[in-house]
């Protein structure tokens, strides 16, 4: 089977997606990694030690490297017109988002969400547990995670192992995540967040009523408490009035407690979560 496309990941400096500091991509042609290329990025930004602890990267770093808008003209380059594969929405959107904050044009690609392939391949991983670690991990993939390259190149390996075990190429993917998965609980087991359980925090743009029925609508089980079974939190603007003299709340200092504990669970912006959700209706019209 012909298989070539290339796989893309991204690490950000804080909690919003704009920030990247990071970004990996493998190109894969004939079901072989032919070419990486992998830069730091200096994203002219606060740079969260929450996340700094996840994926090592510091402000010190990046201080010499190329910000964004220096090294576009080599992403266009390298993901114009292609597959792109990802892993989960959130390297997709940050990218978008990160040419909008650029002024900058959105680069033409056709991402294909190596979760949702992951989703209609393996039905343990149907509505959870499709991490690319946790998928890794079943696969006998060793990768070090939180490192964009590494990413990159393993959420190919993911893929090239559905195609392998469907005996399909990269191109039918497309029909096939448009297709209903196998296991229907409920919610939508179609949405991209489906298995996912959701919390927001902070005071956000829309009613929070409306912002929980959004998520719902897109497969998330939306949720009061912050608790091990949570898998991404959604932080609006904070009121320092209310956090009690800390810098956080305290739905988001658990998280990042849990997070240190091994509980993998992303932290989204307000605007990567409507961003986000803007991107899945697009993907679904007609």
């Amino acid at each position: 089977m012909n298989n070539s496309f290339v796989a893309l990941d991204v690490e950000t400096a804080n909690a919003d997606y704009s920030s990247i500091c990071q970004i990996g991509i493998a190109k894969i042609e004939n079901a072989k990694v032919t070419d990486k290329w992998s830069t730091l990025v200096n994203p002219k930004a606060y740079f969260d030690p929450f996340n700094v602890s996840i994926h090592g990267i510091c402000e010190e770093d990046v201080r010499d490297a190329p910000t964004f808008k220096k090294i576009y003209q080599e992403l266009f380059e390298r993901i114009f017109h292609q597959i792109t594969v990802h892993h989960m929405p959130f390297d997709k959107i940050a990218i978008s988002r990160t040419c909008i904050e650029n002024n900058l044009n959105i680069i033409n690609t056709r991402w294909l969400d190596s979760a949702k392939i992951v989703r209609r391949t393996w039905e343990q991983f149907a509505y959870r547990g499709y991490g690319l670690e946790n998928i890794a991990d079943f696969l006998q993939i060793n990768f070090e995670h939180h490192d964009a390259l590494e990413d990159a190149i393993t959420a190919a390996k993911v893929v090239l192992h559905a195609c392998e075990k469907n005996q399909i190429t990269i191109e039918d993917w497309f029909k096939r995540i448009s297709q209903p998965t196998k296991i229907y609980l409920e919610g939508n087991p179609d949405g991209s967040l489906y298995g996912e359980t959701i919390v927001f925090t902070g005071t956000l743009s829309l009613p929070r009523k409306e912002a929980a029925k959004i998520a719902a609508s897109m497969g998330c089980h939306v949720d009061n408490s912050v608790t091990k079974r949570t898998t991404i939190l959604v932080v609006g603007t904070q009121d320092v009035f209310k956090l009690a003299g800390y810098e956080k709340s305290s739905k988001h200092r658990k998280t990042e407690d849990l997070i240190h504990k091994g509980i993998p669970i992303k932290i989204l912006s307000e605007k990567d979560f409507i961003e986000m959700c803007n991107s899945e209706c697009e993907n679904q019209k007609p």
